[in-house]
């Protein structure tokens, strides 16, 4: 598809990288038009690297313009406060005043509908998850909150009582699959076109496991390494030598 994603987004802006429209897209691009028009909570799930961030903003952003966050572990209300007030582009500092900076956000979200967007949002303490509770029920109308993290902060995210019943959806997103990664990666970037889809999915199965992310960060080091070795097209015994090079715990996204 053309390429609709902020600019930078792209893991590690790898030149020549095309976003997509894969079916977590299309997902992520349906739940979120759906919570945008119920001014709901949204939670969006899955493993590292499968693109729920990419694809939340990119469908945010054709939306409206989405307020994002990416807070620290264990943020204070207050963190999420002084988060707010900058993503709103607020004028001025945080007011130190708790009450005088809810009056501040609150405005700016009952002045235009916004989508609220929380990466890492399983590592979000409970009073800020009630913070966003209280922004959502004093905003006339709702207030669509986008919620993403990894599959293993659903059990935290669920605890919160509060979302049971503001939630339009909890969306799992998937790797792509073995079948998928013929078409997808050559469809992600040019140089991996000329290149036997059996052999892409002996890539898939060592290395990426079918993780978009992944699949960037090798692109990226193959780029290198044909600039290092002026080839023009990557062949086996290449990338051979680049996966051996990344391919170990402490080095993968």
């Amino acid at each position: 598809m053309d390429d609709l994603a902020p600019s930078g987004l792209h893991f590690l802006a790898v030149p020549g990288v095309r976003t997509l429209l894969t079916p977590g897209m299309l997902a992520v691009g349906e739940a979120l038009a759906d919570a945008c028009a119920q001014r709901r909570f949204l939670c969006v799930l899955g493993d590292a690297g499968v693109g729920k961030t990419f694809a939340v903003r990119t469908a945010a952003r054709r939306l409206g313009a989405p307020v994002l966050l990416d807070l620290r572990a264990q943020s204070a209300p207050a963190d999420l406060r002084a988060g707010l007030h900058g993503a709103l582009e607020l004028t001025g500092a945080p007011p130190a005043d708790p009450g005088a900076a809810d009056t501040l956000i609150r405005r700016a979200l009952a002045a235009t509908p916004r989508i609220v967007v929380v990466d890492d949002a399983d590592r979000m303490s409970g009073s800020c998850l009630e913070y966003l509770r209280f922004l959502h029920d004093g905003t006339p109308g709702g207030l669509c909150v986008v919620l993403i993290a990894g599959q293993r902060g659903e059990r935290h995210l669920r605890a919160q009582r509060m979302l049971a019943t503001r939630t339009a959806a909890w969306l799992h997103l998937c790797a792509l699959t073995r079948d998928q990664i013929p078409l997808a990666v050559p469809a992600l970037h040019p140089l991996w076109q000329t290149v036997a889809p059996g052999h892409l999915q002996a890539l898939d199965a060592r290395f990426a496991s079918g993780s978009l992310r992944r699949w960037v960060l090798l692109t990226h080091h193959t780029q290198r390494a044909l600039a290092a070795t002026s080839a023009a097209a990557p062949d086996a015994r290449l990338l051979q030598t680049v996966v051996d090079r990344i391919d170990s715990p402490g080095r993968r996204p």
